[in-house]
């Protein structure tokens, strides 16, 4: 499967490369075009009145994130973002 690219407004591809889980709620972002962004969902989650999105405050749930196809991912879509929300540092 091909990966999904993610264009911004001069058309470059945008991708997550890798990601680094910083407790409790913070990931450090790597992306394809060398730059890195710090995101912390402490926020996101904590207002959250969904029960689906509140699931994600237990620490050990929300460090099992992955990297898909230039994604940030949870449980095969169950949570995800933006990339440009993310490459902004904000959500």
């Amino acid at each position: 499967m091909e990966a999904a690219h993610h264009n911004f407004a001069d058309d470059a591809v945008i991708d997550v490369m890798e990601a680094e889980y910083f407790p409790p709620y913070s990931i450090r972002l790597r992306f394809s075009d060398g730059a890195e962004q710090s995101v912390d969902f402490r926020e996101f989650l904590e207002k959250s009145r969904h029960p689906e999105i509140r699931k994600y405050l237990d620490q050990e749930l929300f460090r099992r994130f992955s990297v898909v196809y230039g994604r940030l991912d949870w449980n095969d879509y169950d949570l995800c973002f933006s990339i440009q929300d993310l490459y902004e540092g904000r959500i």
